[in-house]
C-alpha cells in the first residue's frame, strides 16, 4: 500500500510537471501580446519603442523563452508564484480567497451528482423497462445533451421572470453566514450535478442491473430477504465499485463547468478570475490557477484510487502492474 501511495505521488509530480510545461508553450504560442492587452491598441500605437521595450524589460518578456521557463518552473518549486501584469499585487494574495469558493461549488456539485445518479440508476435499473426506466433514462439523456452554462442562464432568467427570485448576489463564507452560503451554492450546484449525474447513473444502472443477475443476489431473493435489505447489503455495495473511478473523472469535468457557473451566478471563485485573467493576458495568473486545477485533479485520482481499494480488498496494490 505505502509503495502504491508512493508510485501515484511521483505519477502525479510527472504529470504536474507535463501540464506546467504544455501551459507555459500554449501561453507563448498564442497571438496577442501582454503589454497590448494591457495599454490597449489605440493607446499602444503612439507609445514609442524605447517604452514599449522598456515594458516589456519590466515584466521579463524580453528574456529568452527557455529563461523564461527555467524561471517558471524554479518559481513553482519554491511557490513564488509572482505578481500580476496588470495589478502589480502578489498572485496568491488574490487567488487564496477564490480557491475556496471553486472547492465549496465543486463539493456540492459532487454530492448532489452522487445522490442524484445513485436515486436515479438505482430505480431505473430495478424497474427496467417501465416508465420509471424511461422518465430517468430520460433525465439522464437531457443532463448530457444541455450545457450547464445555458441550464444555468435559463434557471437565472426563468426564476426572476417567473418565481421573482434572484440569486444571492456576492460571496458569503460559511463561516460568517452558513444559510445564506448553502443558498448562493444550491442552484448552481444543481446545475452543474446535474450534468454529473446523467454520466454516473447512466453507469449505476449498467452495474446493478449486472450485479442483479449475479447468484448470490438470487440467492438473497430465495432466503426471503426483501428487497430494500438485498439492494443495499448487496447490489449496491458491489455495483459502487466501478462507479468510483467515474466520480473522479467528474471532479475534473465539474471544475472545468465551474468557470461559466460561476461567471454567472457572480461567484468570485477560481473559474471567474480565470477568464478575467485570459481577457487581460495575465500570464503569471493564468498559469498559477491552471496548474491549481491540475493539481486538484491529480489529488481527486489519487483519493478515488484509494477509495476504491478500500471498499474491494481483493484489489492488490503490489506488483508493478497495479
Amino acid at each position: 500500500m505505502r509503495d502504491y501511495i508512493i508510485r501515484r505521488l511521483l505519477l502525479g509530480v510527472v504529470t504536474i510537471y507535463l501540464v506546467a510545461t504544455l501551459l507555459f508553450v500554449i501561453l507563448r504560442v498564442i497571438p496577442g501580446d501582454v503589454v497590448a492587452a494591457l495599454f490597449g491598441s489605440e493607446e499602444l500605437s503612439e507609445v514609442n519603442r524605447a517604452n514599449f521595450a522598456t515594458i516589456r524589460r519590466e515584466l521579463g518578456l524580453d528574456q529568452p523563452i527557455y529563461v523564461q521557463y527555467g524561471k517558471w518552473l524554479w518559481s513553482l518549486v519554491q511557490l513564488d508564484f509572482g505578481r500580476s501584469y496588470v495589478s502589480q499585487e502578489p498572485i496568491w494574495e488574490s487567488v487564496k480567497w477564490a480557491i475556496p469558493v471553486t472547492l465549496q461549488l465543486a463539493l456540492f456539485a459532487v454530492c448532489i451528482s452522487v445522490v442524484l445518479a445513485a436515486v436515479s440508476g438505482t430505480l431505473s435499473a430495478l424497474r427496467q423497462d417501465t416508465w420509471v426506466d424511461y422518465f430517468f433514462r430520460i433525465f439522464t439523456i437531457t443532463g448530457l445533451a444541455m450545457p450547464s452554462f445555458w441550464v444555468a442562464i435559463v434557471a437565472v432568467l426563468g426564476g426572476a421572470i417567473y418565481l421573482g427570485y434572484f440569486p444571492p448576489a456576492g460571496y458569503r463564507p460559511p463561516t460568517e453566514d452558513l444559510g445564506r452560503s448553502i443558498e448562493q451554492f444550491i442552484l448552481p450546484g444543481v446545475i452543474l450535478g446535474w450534468r454529473g449525474s446523467a454520466v454516473v447513473g447512466r453507469m449505476i444502472r449498467s452495474t446493478v442491473l449486472e450485479v442483479l443477475r449475479e447468484d448470490y443476489v438470487r440467492t438473497a431473493y430465495a432466503k426471503g430477504l426483501q428487497q430494500r435489505v438485498v439492494v443495499i447489503r448487496h447490489v449496491l455495495k458491489n455495483a459502487s465499485l466501478p462507479v468510483i473511478t467515474i466520480i473522479g473523472f467528474q471532479v475534473s469535468a465539474l471544475l472545468g463547468g465551474a468557470v461559466a457557473i460561476e461567471l454567472i451566478f457572480g461567484l468570485p471563485g477560481m473559474g471567474r478570475q480565470l477568464v478575467t485573467a485570459i481577457t487581460l493576458r495575465d500570464l503569471p495568473v493564468i498559469q498559477l490557477l491552471v496548474m491549481l486545477f491540475a493539481v486538484i485533479t491529480v489529488i481527486s485520482n489519487l483519493v478515488v484510487d484509494l477509495a476504491y481499494g478500500w471498499l474491494d480488498p481483493r484489489v492488490s496494490y503490489s506488483g508493478s502492474g497495479s
